[in-house]
């Protein structure tokens, strides 16, 4: 599990318009989450509500939207919960597997993971 943070530029679906944010690195959430009125800033809409677990074990109903996510010069489509406006930005494993990205514990930070590309 990763305890640290990056910033992380979030895009509008488009990727014309995008917002640096500083979001927790998080490898045991298989999710990415934002808060709403960013998102709703950026016009990502909400394509359904799932079920979540949260880490304190509580099972909650979320909407889940696409949004563009920029990191290392690369862009992909991730995945987000729109989360409550005072929740923290979270970059969960989905987001990192986008970017064929793994945590460096000892440096605080993230790489790609070439190995995987092999």
């Amino acid at each position: 599990m990763g305890t640290f943070s990056v910033d992380v530029e979030i895009g509008d679906p488009d990727g014309r318009e995008f917002i640096v944010v500083n979001a927790l690195v998080d490898t045991g959430a298989p999710y990415t989450a934002l808060p709403e009125s960013l998102l709703q800033r950026l016009r990502v809409r909400p394509r359904a509500d799932r079920r979540f677990r949260l880490a304190d074990g509580r099972v909650v109903r979320l909407p889940l939207g696409v949004t563009v996510m920029r990191f290392m010069d690369e862009e992909w489509p991730v995945y987000v919960i729109f989360a409550p406006d005072d929740s923290q930005p979270l970059l969960g494993a989905t987001a990192l597997e986008a970017f064929s990205l793994v945590v460096d514990l000892n440096e605080g930070r993230l790489v790609p993971a070439d190995a995987l590309l092999l």
